[in-house]
């Protein structure tokens, strides 16, 4: 038994309403951005009040930042279970990318978060870009890039420049999912129809296998591989992408 049980108590009960916090200000910095976001409405939606919302967190700002901190290593540590997965180079490149798909359907709070970020730096405002660049994107670029360049060292992957296989493998998602507005105006289908999202998504896979495997054979069977054990996340989890 604990010598100290009611301490550790306090501490659970602690982390316990610091996470409630952090997620419901994820919620409504997103929806809102940090200069509207109202802490009124993060406390009550935490089930805190407005005072011990300062006390975890100082100010807004601070609150902001901490959120932004979560989200992102969610993504971090999510990417790096793909990247240090047993498989080939091929294998995990194809799977980052359907990851990266799939992060995009059912994490909307931190694509809202990233976007807003990228405006306030356009707008030469003071964010937590450069930070998060550090702490999260750069390690991840990182290792990308090397799960690549082990691919064409083994001639497991096509012999091309490492960033325009990053750019075709995640630079498609970006663009089909900013690009809805248009899309919506120019083909005979809602781009967000669950339907029409799982075939993007299948079509995505079955383009990587035959498009960067010099064996696309191979290749081929990697993609019906990932497809196979990675089914698609559940409709509810995206509903509010229109």
């Amino acid at each position: 038994m604990s010598p100290h049980p009611n301490t550790e108590t306090q501490a659970d009960r602690s982390a316990e309403t610091r996470s409630r916090i952090l997620d419901a200000a994820l919620t409504e910095f997103a929806a809102n951005g940090l200069a509207g976001a109202r802490t009124e409405q993060i406390a009550a939606a935490a089930g805190v009040n407005k005072a011990l919302l300062y006390y975890y967190f100082e100010s807004k700002e601070k609150l902001y930042a901490a959120t932004l901190e979560m989200v992102s290593a969610r993504v971090r540590d999510r990417s790096m279970a793909v990247f240090l997965r047993e498989a080939s180079p091929g294998e995990r490149v194809v799977r980052a990318a359907l990851d990266h798909f799939d992060r995009i359907l059912t994490q909307r709070e931190f694509q809202s978060l990233m976007q807003q970020e990228m405006m306030r730096v356009h707008k030469g405002e003071t964010a937590e870009l450069p930070i998060l660049v550090k702490r999260v994107f750069s390690p991840l670029m990182t290792m990308f890039q090397s799960m690549v360049r082990e691919g064409i060292a083994s001639r497991e992957l096509i012999d091309a420049e490492w960033m325009q296989i990053v750019l075709a493998a995640l630079g498609a998602n970006v663009f089909y999912f900013l690009s809805a507005p248009v899309w919506r105006q120019t083909v005979p289908f809602e781009p967000f129809d669950t339907e029409v999202l799982r075939a993007r998504r299948v079509a995505l896979v079955e383009f990587l296998g035959q498009a960067l495997f010099q064996d696309r054979k191979r290749g081929a069977e990697l993609a019906a591989k990932v497809l196979a054990d990675t089914p698609m996340p559940e409709t509810s989890e995206f509903k509010g992408l229109r």
